[in-house]
């Protein structure tokens, strides 16, 4: 073999490493869309959210994302929840995201459907025709699809709860609406302003001992499979804001007192795993419609370093947030609020 073989040999084998390299770099680096929390059928000052929301998806649609989360509430609080409202039209919006986009249902569109302003429904037939529609398959939404693992069988029971592995993350969807987790407290079940009935308040109660149990094992399981993975981080997506930005002080717990308790065994669950786990831990929800990132759990004297919430925008703010992953960087998340020019 000549040098000059012997020279374009080895330049060849520097190339494919340096190419194998940038295809391993490029897997372990990307970026994905939080949003949720629209549209409403109206906003503070009147005026509809259809033109902010057809901007909002042609801002995304212009970006490479490896995937978009809707952390929940697909219509306002005080419309009714139609099948189509809650359906078809929901499909439709997700549908004309390019990327693959996963739905993490909210209060708006099944826990609250009993308010006489959002129909007076059965909340639990809601979350039921959610379950036959909107997650009827092992797949994602979008332009293009995503194979997911759900927590059981599509159309039935928890077939909301989701899991997808990325570029040495674990990410999670979970049931966690807003309104207290759908737990009810004795006296503040019936009201004129609701179609509940006591058997109705009954069933909701029990409806929330079952998936709360059914999430905080499904996390504990993403957790254990993210240790054998040796994933350098896991993502957890739901809605509620279980209340962290109300303070505490050394003699009480404000969450706990004015009735967040509907969320203290996933919380719970959530500060054992991530403390027992050695990469990040991300924590995204909507609800509140206030864009924050900072680090609530425990408390002052407890910090969690490994665990980031991410609140997302909301109505009338339509604007989402882009998260770029790099297995590389000791946070492993980074995010960037992306303003949709012109809402």
């Amino acid at each position: 073999m000549t040098k000059a073989l012997k020279l374009t040999g080895l330049l060849m084998l520097v190339l494919a490493a340096a190419f194998s390299a940038a295809i391993l770099a490029n897997r372990h680096t990307y970026s994905f869309a939080l949003w949720g929390d629209m549209p409403y059928a109206r906003n503070g000052d009147g005026a509809k959210d259809g033109e902010k929301m057809a901007r909002l998806v042609a801002s995304m649609n212009a970006v490479e994302l490896a995937f978009t989360v809707f952390d929940g509430d697909t219509k306002d609080g005080s419309s009714p929840c139609t099948d189509n409202a809650i359906g078809q039209e929901t499909m439709d919006l997700f549908n004309k995201i390019k990327a693959p986009t996963v739905y993490v249902p909210g209060d708006n569109e099944w826990a609250d459907c009993h308010r006489l302003n959002n129909g007076g429904y059965n909340a639990l037939e809601r979350l039921d025709y959610l379950r036959k529609t909107l997650f009827a398959d092992g797949f994602s939404f979008g332009q293009t699809k995503m194979p997911l693992q759900r927590q059981g069988p599509a159309r039935g029971l928890y077939a909301e709860n989701v899991r997808w592995l990325k570029g040495g993350v674990v990410f999670v969807g979970l049931n966690v609406p807003g309104s207290n987790n759908n737990k009810v407290h004795d006296g503040r079940c019936l009201n004129e302003k609701s179609a509940r009935t006591p058997a109705d308040c009954e069933a909701d109660n029990a409806e929330y001992l079952a998936r709360d149990a059914a999430n905080t094992a499904f996390l504990r399981e993403s957790f254990q499979i993210a240790k054998q993975q040796q994933a350098v981080g896991l993502a957890v997506v739901m809605q509620a804001d279980p209340g962290f930005d109300l303070p505490e002080t050394e003699m009480e717990n404000e969450r706990k007192k004015a009735g967040f308790d509907g969320y203290d065994n996933f919380l719970a669950a959530l500060v054992m795993e991530t403390t027992a786990f050695n990469g990040q831990v991300l924590l995204a929800h909507g609800d509140t419609h206030f864009y924050k990132v900072d680090k609530p759990l425990t408390d002052q004297a407890h910090l969690l370093k490994n665990l980031t919430r991410i609140e997302t925008f909301g109505s009338p703010n339509l604007h989402w947030v882009k998260v770029s992953v790099d297995i590389n960087n000791p946070d492993v998340f980074s995010f960037q609020p992306v303003f949709v020019q012109g809402n």
